[in-house]
């Protein structure tokens, strides 16, 4: 498997309408990380002038969904990758543009191994969300899991 598959942004926004609509743009997305960017827009916006809680949840998804393309895309033909819960926390008032950066919290080769044994493995990525400062304005924890095909 390469470190860097070109095309996972855009299998990313072409199978996730919802990234499109928040123009989510891919910054980068390999198998051993993720980053995506929300753009600074008015219709965004949350009551404070930031962006709002729904758009940086769907942000920070977004970014595990792309790590998981990537660390899994050679995987997708036997096994469905399925977010099974997430959590997140707002850490401080998120302004302007925000970029989600996405890991795994699991060695691939782990998962895999679950995969391969017939099993139907679980995996979190871990996701911080930063504004342009860098300062932490959240951070996530999405947990995955790749249904065998039957």
């Amino acid at each position: 498997m390469s470190d860097t598959m070109p095309n996972i942004g855009e299998m990313l926004l072409a199978t996730v309408p919802m990234a499109r609509t928040l123009n989510l743009e891919v910054v980068e997305a390999t198998a051993e990380r993720a980053v995506l960017r929300l753009p600074d827009e008015k219709d965004f916006h949350n009551h404070v002038g930031g962006p709002h809680a729904g758009a940086m949840f769907t942000l920070g998804e977004s970014a595990s969904g792309a790590i998981v393309i990537g660390a899994f895309g050679d995987q997708m033909g036997r096994a469905v990758p399925l977010a099974v819960k997430a959590e997140i926390g707002y850490k401080k008032l998120a302004m302007g543009v925000v970029t989600a950066t996405a890991t795994l919290g699991r060695p691939r080769a782990e998962v895999v191994a679950e995969l391969d044994a017939g099993q139907r493995p679980e995996f979190p990525v871990l996701v911080e969300i930063t504004r342009e400062d860098g300062a932490v304005t959240g951070e996530m924890t999405i947990t995955w899991t790749l249904r065998p095909n039957t």
